[in-house]
């Protein structure tokens, strides 16, 4: 990108870079946490303060989950905005601000927690609460976020007013859906802190329901997946078939697949709480199915990525039913990010259809089975492609070379370590161990068997680490290598791009009255049975009173 003079990105390299460095700066700090918190837990380390292992889990959660994705989200989509469009950025100064917020924000919050005034993990479950100083620095990051979504916007609409008819590009279109998930599901988070704890942090009120507290929470908790995995699943459309190679089997399988994730994911939080009273066993059946539902633009995807794949494998000299795999070109680290991702996928989604199913839930709930399938999901499939996508940019922002095995070590540590984290966690879950624990006695007869498979989790662990670290160094060393000439950053062409589009595969209008539908059926009568109910508040249990 800043090799290249006069394209259209020129002025927002340094931005774009300045999301990613501030992102990966964090992972670097999270990663370790994460490890030693494996550690802790297992037959390997002595006994530690609770408090401190709620600490790191509560820095480690809170980095990992609002700072660190947002940050990617925000800075591919800076760079999926200039080269889609065509055309420089606007509105730089605001950017810029929205950086500088969510910066400050992470910084107070992570500050209030090393101060030991917030181990209550990341997750905002009255009755336990932390100083007011966190739930502030996450608003703070989360209002700086909002200003990317109105940039977003604003840059989609301009561009279609300055191209009627035509249709938006499936990069900038699918960016879009990612920031009106975005700014849709964070606002259960935001009024669970605004309207419910940070009064009762102030002292303002006595009591807080933690019943409304927990709902309005799972309106973002799962929804917020979907935010994270958009980045992943845009390189999967507009950055892996060419660099396969190929071309994108179908744009409008794409956008069907974006619109999917728009709607289907945001009335299915309640899942979550399937073991809380508070909520009706009809209103959980109604979340399930939806659940499922988000099944299906995963689905699509795979099939859609799948034969833009094969069409790179045929173009490559592939022959029979499966020839194209072996010609497709896996030194190119986004095939082989995509590839592991992709497999990771397949692996976290077939332990999400237990999680969403309202009887097998029963047996997994709250347990490290839940653990496993997240990271699996987060930490594993999206986490792959957000490096992949950082080695497509970094030399194109930099004007040098990331060493190609060093990328290929990363990529495959990586996948490796999150294998031999996740798949003990998944065994220990199913034996029934539960999952935030600080200490395991595993003198125990009754937890001994899982001694060995917690320790190989913590093994793993160290492996991250050290994925980490070379991820740090590559994306150094192009800072430090010699000067060379990178090819423009250029996004996938369909096999018949579309001349015109109806507006319902070109807008939002439609598909965000139905987000909108679905919410308040969803959701507006659960809220409103719990509004009406009388004694329902809790005392809460500051952090300062532990």
């Amino acid at each position: 990108m800043a090799s290249s003079r006069g394209h259209p990105v020129q002025g927002s390299s340094r931005l774009v870079l300045a999301h990613f460095w501030v992102a990966f700066t964090a992972l670097a700090f999270a990663v370790p946490l994460g490890a030693w918190q494996m550690l802790v837990r297992s037959p390997l380390h002595r006994w530690v303060d609770p408090e401190r292992y709620y600490a790191a889990v509560t820095a480690h959660g809170t980095t990992l989950a609002y700072v660190f994705p947002t940050l990617i989200v925000m800075g591919f989509g800076y760079a999926v905005c200039a080269v889609s469009l065509g055309r420089p950025m606007h509105g730089m100064r605001l950017a810029w601000t929205s950086l500088a917020m969510v910066c400050a924000g992470a910084l107070i919050a992570l500050a209030t927690v090393a101060a030991g005034r917030a181990t209550v993990l990341y997750t905002f479950y009255p009755p336990l609460l932390a100083s007011p100083w966190y739930y502030g620095g996450i608003l703070l990051a989360v209002a700086g976020s909002w200003i990317w979504v109105g940039l977003m916007v604003w840059h989609f609409r301009r561009w279609k007013r300055d191209h009627p008819g035509r249709p938006v590009p499936l990069a900038m279109f699918a960016t879009t859906a990612g920031a009106l998930l975005w700014s849709w599901t964070s606002l259960g988070v935001g009024l669970e802190i605004a309207f419910l704890i940070l009064p009762n942090a102030f002292g303002l009120t006595d009591s807080i329901d933690a019943g409304l507290a927990r709902m309005l929470f799972s309106w973002t908790l799962h929804a917020i997946v979907y935010f994270w995995l958009m980045p992943a699943y845009i390189a999967f459309y507009v950055l892996l078939p060419q660099s396969a190679g190929g071309r994108l089997y179908s744009d409008k399988m794409g956008r069907i697949a974006f619109l999917q994730l728009l709607v289907f994911s945001m009335p299915i939080g309640m899942h979550h709480l399937f073991a809380d009273p508070q909520v009706g066993a009809g209103f959980k059946f109604l979340h399930a199915v939806f659940t499922g539902m988000v099944a299906v633009p995963t689905l699509l995807t795979i099939f859609t990525i799948c034969a833009s794949l094969e069409i790179a494998g045929r173009l490559r000299g592939g022959r029979g039913i499966f020839g194209w795999v072996a010609a497709l070109p896996w030194e190119r680290p986004l095939v082989l990010a995509s590839g592991l991702s992709l497999l990771m996928l397949g692996l976290g989604g077939a332990g999400g259809l237990i999680n969403m199913s309202y009887a097998l839930n029963a047996t997994v709930h709250n347990t490290q089975f839940v653990t496993a399938h997240f990271h699996l999901i987060y930490g594993g499939s999206v986490v792959m492609m957000y490096f992949a996508i950082a080695y497509e940019l970094w030399p194109r922002m930099t004007g040098r070379a990331i060493a190609p095995k060093l990328m290929h070590w990363q990529l495959w540590s990586w996948f490796i370590g999150m294998l031999v984290v996740t798949l003990p966690w998944h065994v220990v879950g199913m034996m029934g161990q539960p999952r935030r624990m600080a200490y395991y006695d595993f003198s125990d007869p009754a937890l001994a068997p899982q001694a060995l498979w917690v320790s190989i989790s913590a093994v793993g662990g160290a492996i991250l680490v050290f994925s980490t670290l070379l991820l740090v160094l590559g994306l150094l060393g192009s800072h430090r290598g010699p000067v060379s000439v990178q090819p423009p950053l250029r996004f996938s062409l369909a096999l018949r791009p579309p001349s015109r589009l109806p507006a319902s595969l070109n807008g939002f209008g439609v598909w965000i009255a139905l987000v909108a539908a679905l919410t308040v059926v969803n959701y507006g009568f659960p809220i409103a049975q719990i509004l009406t109910l009388q004694r329902s508040g809790v005392a809460t249990y500051p952090v300062e009173a532990r």
